[in-house]
């Protein structure tokens, strides 16, 4: 099924016009998402499947608390998951739709960027 359909399908399952409750769900997914810390969190959490809070401080440049802080909010807004496994606390994907929807958006993002980018050097030129 193409992915138009299937979106469509997708889309038509839901309860339109949204409950105020899924709304507010939907807001607290979109909150969890717009913070540039939060992003790189996911981006290395979706490129390497798993990723403990030390390994993510390490791509973060952060302190481990902050780090721990943006993954709290991850967690209560149901995008990752936490496993503990000895001394260490992995934290992983639980929707791959999160996944989808941040390379959907980023794609589309860092195309623009691109473009604007090509713009200004072309500018400098």
């Amino acid at each position: 099924m193409p992915e138009a359909a299937a979106a469509g399908t997708i889309r038509a399952m839901i309860e339109h016009p949204f409950p105020d409750d899924l709304v507010e769900l939907i807001a607290q997914r979109f909150h969890a998402l717009a913070d540039p810390t939060r992003i790189k969190l996911l981006d290395t959490i979706c490129l390497r499947g798993e990723a403990t809070v030390q390994e993510l401080t390490d791509v973060v440049g952060s302190t481990q608390q902050n780090v721990s802080k943006h993954l709290s909010v991850l967690r209560d807004s149901g995008i990752v998951r936490r496993q503990k496994i000895g001394n260490y606390a992995y934290y992983s994907i639980v929707d791959e739709r999160v996944s989808s929807l941040c390379d959907d958006v980023c794609g589309s993002l860092e195309e623009r960027y691109r473009s604007l980018h090509g713009v200004a050097a072309g500018a400098r030129s």
